[in-house]
């Protein structure tokens, strides 16, 4: 179970640069994200330095670990949402997954039919040593899509 005390942790501890080498996050995306609302404003030092907490460093391991899986930044804030909202969010999360399922499902079966024509393709093609390409050929036939 999350610990939502840790996900509130904001008590400053350290700066950006250690908080982008503990997430593998770049130091532009974290001020991005919190510019968009993903992680919230750290408090800053005396000389205006962003200082993070655990609360920080544990919500933007999620969004990393969220935007690997390719949810979009709109999903992720939806997800954010409702850990930050509900006590029991996992049906409407289950919901928001099984969407992304079917979208990361329609990718594959696009990317199955390139690597299929691309396949054809390129078998078409003999030793590269002709002046006429049948790659290219096909690439300009206007009665064949693909």
């Amino acid at each position: 179970m999350i610990d939502k005390k840790i996900l509130q942790d904001l008590a400053p501890r350290f700066t950006i640069g250690v908080l982008a080498r503990k997430t593998g996050c770049n130091i532009e995306t974290i001020r991005y994200y919190e510019k968009a609302g993903i992680i919230p404003h750290p408090a800053r030092s005396d000389g205006g330095h962003r200082l993070y907490g655990t609360g920080h460093l544990k919500r933007l391991a999620f969004v990393m670990k969220a935007r690997v899986l390719g949810f979009t930044l709109s999903e992720v804030k939806t997800l954010l949402r409702l850990v930050d909202e509900r006590d029991r969010p996992c049906a409407e999360v289950r919901d928001l997954a099984a969407a992304h399922l079917q979208n990361v499902q329609a990718k594959l079966a696009d990317l199955r039919g390139m690597e299929a024509v691309l396949k054809d393709m390129v078998i078409t093609c003999d030793t590269g040593q002709s002046t006429e390409c049948p790659l290219i050929e096909r690439m300009f036939d206007e009665q064949k899509l693909i």
